[in-house]
């Protein structure tokens, strides 16, 4: 997730520094259809690497390499399909994405180019969860890292210097990820617990499904994020017509916010994922203690990366908008109002994402997808729809901090409870 971030923050640096805030609110526009590829990606990649697993441990090979062979499948049919969808109906979809006339070319541009890449993009994500679970994480970063440097590389190159504009970043975002595809690729030969033959690589539909339900939970979620994308960037161009700011102000402000924080987010799911295996290893053998300090660590190191975040966005708004190019004193002054307040209680972030991931580790994913969605699609969402009709552009920056409360109370009620029932447990076997 990290490396995906940095793709999208990278891009927006740049563009911003060549196009202008237009390009920054077009790349904002074309945003859901990465996170879509995510979603379709985690589908695929967590559902296969679970049945993986599985197998391999029951000792079951011959199953095992059915499932990365229609794993392998899915990816590609996907990703192709995906990619044709996106080329027929991607006039229809940014306008529904939120797309003004304004930024509506720029939009187009770069969507049609980053269309072509998304089969990679796919088969690179989805893989690399395979390859982990084959015992060779090292090698999965590497396959994502590949892609990133190249991006980071070829950008200024193409925006700059062959002054292509947000062509030339769709342009390095695509060969980044060719080359972290053949990465990927290459490991097909390579894989340690099984041997793949190329008549492995068959779609299974009944393979399929038992993969897509396995991977539903990671994929849900980044469904309800493109929701919430969608769902901002109607409400930033509706309001922000009505203020001072126009349309595209507000859009490109939101995606700089929203493409920043994901990196301070991307670092607490790292953790908070890292500390799963511990939780369900100790929590199987009945160790609540482990349990409990091991998650005490973990609320320790969100809450320390947290603080970090928040006094990035705090005190130095000015500097990070600076980062993505010039605008306006109107632009200025609105990006760092909305970066101060849509982050105000960014601090307490980790403890939610924290509490969802809990939940799976120790065998309730229901309670760990429910609780996980909780701030985006029961309380933000209703939020931005509900607060800016009484406060204006300014009820979808409140929205934010309030639904980041809610989420939080949520998540320390259930969380409590769950913890005090491991402690009687405890007691009940001393």
């Amino acid at each position: 997730m990290l490396v995906s971030s940095l793709y999208n923050i990278v891009d927006q640096i740049f563009i911003g520094q060549g196009v202008g805030y237009l390009g920054n609110a077009a790349t904002n526009v074309s945003y859901p259809l990465t996170t879509i590829c995510l979603a379709i990606s985690l589908l695929i990649g967590v559902g296969s690497a679970s049945q993986f697993s599985l197998y391999l441990g029951a000792k079951e090979k011959e199953k095992a390499e059915a499932v990365v062979g229609n794993g392998i499948a899915m990816m590609l049919t996907f990703g192709i399909l995906y990619m044709v969808l996106i080329e027929i109906f991607l006039h229809p979809l940014l306008l529904a994405f939120g797309a003004t006339a304004e930024n509506l070319p720029y939009a187009e541009t770069y969507s049609r180019i980053i269309a072509l890449g998304m089969p990679f993009q796919v088969v690179t994500t989805s893989m690399s969860n395979l390859i982990r679970a084959d015992g060779s994480p090292k090698y999965s970063m590497i396959c994502m890292l590949i892609g990133a440097i190249a991006n980071t590389i070829l950008d200024p190159i193409f925006i700059f210097i062959f002054d292509l504009g947000v062509a030339g970043a769709a342009w390095a975002t695509i060969i980044g990820q060719f080359l972290s595809f053949l990465a990927a690729i290459v490991y097909v030969r390579r894989f340690q617990s099984v041997q793949l033959r190329l008549a492995d690589i068959r779609l299974n539909i009944r393979q399929s499904i038992h993969t897509a339900s396995l991977g539903m939970s990671n994929s849900l979620n980044q469904v309800a994020i493109t929701f919430v994308q969608i769902v901002l960037n109607n409400s930033l161009t509706y309001y922000g017509a009505m203020s001072e700011y126009g349309k595209d102000i507000p859009l490109a402000a939101c995606g700089i916010v929203m493409k920043t924080n994901a990196i301070l987010l991307a670092i607490i799911i790292g953790i908070s994922q890292g500390s799963q295996p511990i939780l369900g290893f100790n929590y199987g053998a009945k160790q609540y203690d482990r349990v409990r300090s091991t998650y005490k660590l973990a609320i320790t190191c969100n809450l320390i990366v947290s603080a970090a975040g928040f006094i990035l966005f705090q005190f130095f708004p000015y500097q990070i908008i600076s980062l993505f190019g010039t605008g306006d004193a109107a632009y200025y002054e609105f990006s760092i109002r909305f970066m101060r307040t849509f982050l105000f209680m960014v601090i307490i972030n980790g403890v939610t994402l924290l509490s969802s991931n809990f939940f799976a580790a120790i065998g309730k994913p229901i309670k760990g997808l429910l609780l996980s969605m909780t701030r985006q699609v029961f309380f933000l969402i209703p939020l931005v729809l509900i607060l800016p009709l009484f406060f204006g552009l300014d009820g979808i920056l409140y929205s934010a901090p309030v639904s980041d409360v809610m989420a939080f109370l949520v998540s320390v009620a259930v969380i409590s409870r769950e913890l005090r029932r491991m402690k009687k447990l405890e007691q009940g076997e001393s």
